[in-house]
Formats: structure tokens, sequence, C-alpha cells
């Protein structure tokens, strides 16, 4: 790994507004640039919006979707990376052949340099898991990439790093949302709207186990436990009819947060990410002292799987 320094981003989203979400995905990379990034994540899904994708029909989503890495909405991400001389990461739908995909790609100057497709897709169901783990070089570091559910499924992130990658990029939209945890709901949409009046309201909620006292219990052991960088993308203020909390984040090999995005609003932040944690992290240790014939056959057992998401059982009649 070579000492990078990241950049990780917040905004509100509009819904289906692709030209209006690259506009702020530029404006994002512009300040980050001034700070000396290299590298710039975004959240899941954020040329399209992702909350009003429970309601798509087909039509809509073909309305929507793009090939990759044909389709213009790459092609102009692959113009900001160029412009501000960075590597951009962006989410979108994609559309291959009859297939749609929750897709989150990287970009530079000479075009794509990787594509994920999200393996536990549940917002919609025209959308197609994708089936492979993905690492690639950037700048010299070994990278991977997760897609919000992915990473609850601590399989998915042990593998990825398995597979070589010592920077995750993790690009979420979630949390304020209902959950069996104790505590998690939905953030009131008034509190968004009053939040020049009465931001200690609102940042009281989004502290609370609704958002970060949640992202907070097992985002750190994420990183800890496999020794890696993660950079956290989450987006800020409405989607659709939800609130989310922002709170975009860089944690490091031990567990710690580098940088995170602490307004209401949007905003972008910045990390120098060193090759040093990486080589001393106990995470490191952990994964040479497996002993995988322990186990092999059990993580490998067949079971029923399922995703089960509380607040899309709670809005059902809604698909």
């Amino acid at each position: 790994m070579t000492d990078t320094f990241i950049a990780t981003a917040q905004f509100e989203h509009r819904s289906r507004d692709k030209a209006y979400n690259i506009s702020k995905i530029e404006e994002l990379t512009a300040v980050a640039a001034k700070h000396h990034a290299s590298v710039v994540s975004f959240h899941e899904m954020c040329i399209t919006g992702y909350a009003f994708l429970r309601r798509s029909d087909e039509q809509e989503m073909l309305e929507l979707a793009e090939p990759v890495p044909e389709g213009s909405s790459t092609e102009l991400l692959i113009q900001i990376a160029s412009r501000y001389q960075v590597a951009l990461l962006a989410g979108l739908l994609e559309k291959d052949g009859t297939k749609f995909y929750n897709t989150y790609i990287c970009v530079n100057h000479d075009g794509m340099v990787a594509k994920f497709r999200k393996l536990h897709p549940f917002i919609n169901k025209y959308l197609s898991p994708g089936n492979e783990y993905v690492v690639f070089e950037l700048f010299g570091n070994k990278c991977g990439i997760l897609i919000c559910y992915d990473n609850n499924v601590i399989e998915n992130v042990r593998a990825t790093t398995l597979l070589g990658a010592e920077i995750i990029f993790m690009p979420h939209v979630t949390g304020c949302t209902p959950s069996a945890m104790p505590g998690r709901d939905y953030v009131n949409p008034l509190l968004w709207a009053n939040r020049f009046k009465d931001p200690d309201a609102l940042r009281k909620e989004f502290d609370s186990r609704k958002y970060r006292e949640w992202l907070l219990r097992w985002l750190p052991a994420r990183a800890y436990d496999n020794g890696v960088y993660l950079i956290f993308s989450n987006p800020i203020g409405m989607d659709d009819d939800q609130v989310k909390g922002g709170g975009s984040m860089i944690l490091d090999p031990f567990g710690d947060t580098l940088a995170e995005c602490r307004s209401l609003g949007d905003e972008v932040i910045v990390a120098d990410c060193t090759a040093d944690k990486v080589d001393k992290a106990s995470g490191k240790r952990y994964r040479n002292a497996r002993r995988p014939e322990l186990y092999r056959s059990i993580i490998g057992m067949a079971h029923h799987s399922e995703v089960k998401v509380e607040w899309m059982e709670e809005k059902k009649d809604m698909l």
C-alpha cells in the first residue's frame, strides 16, 4: 500500500434527477481536489437516488438504467475525474441486456477502472444480484467495493480482504429506518425541514441508535477485524420520503475514525490513509493466524438465504 489522501462525501440527492446529482458530484469533487485528495467516493445510487426504486416498475427502471461503461453518466464521471485529476467512485442503475443491477464504479481520466454489482439487492424485484467480489489497484493500493447490505454480511468483508484489499469502499443509503434492534426507527422529516431553526434536535436524532450509534457498533469492527481502511459514504437529507443521516466517514485499520462528515448538509472530508497502519494492524495478524481447515466446511454449509429488512417489510404494500 502507498500513502494516499482519500475523500468521502455526503449530499442530498434528488430522486431521478441525474443531471442535478452529477452536478453535486462535480461540486464536491472540486472541493476534495483542493484538499489534495487523489480519490473521491460518493454514496450508493447517488446518480439516480435510491428509496423511490421500491415503487418503480420495469418501465421506469428501463428509463433510468444505463449500460456501463458505455452510458452517458459513466462518461460524465470520467470527464469530472479527468478535470480534477482524481479517481472517482459513484453509484448508478446499470442495464445489461434484460437485467438491472445496483452498480458502483470507479473511474479515472483513462476510463473505467472497476465495476461492482451489489451482492444483496432488495429494494426492487427487477434488480439482479451481482455474483463476484472485485479487487482492483488504485494509486498503488489494493481496493475493494461492497455496497450497503453487503457489508452487514461479515463474510463479504473478510472475503474481499482475503482477496487482497487494503481499502474497502462502502457506499450506502442507510440508517434512520426501523429494525429489530431497540431504538432503531425513522427520523421525522419535519426535523430535517426545520434543521436551520433547530439543528440540535436533528443532530440528537442522527447521533442516537437511529443512526450514528448503530453505525459505530459495527463499522469499526469490520475495519479492526480485517485490518483495512473503510471508506463509508452515505447521503444526507431526504431520500424520497425518508431522512438519511449523512455521517460519511473514513476508518483506519485499528477501527479509529480518521474523519467524519458532521454538518447537516453537503460536505466532503479527506484523510491521509497511510501504509504503516495496514502493516501494524491487529487484523493482519488475525488473518495470518487463521486455521481454515477447522471451519472451511462450516462456512460453506448450505442454508436458507434471505434478506430481511424491517423497513421494507413495513412498507411492502408500497412495492
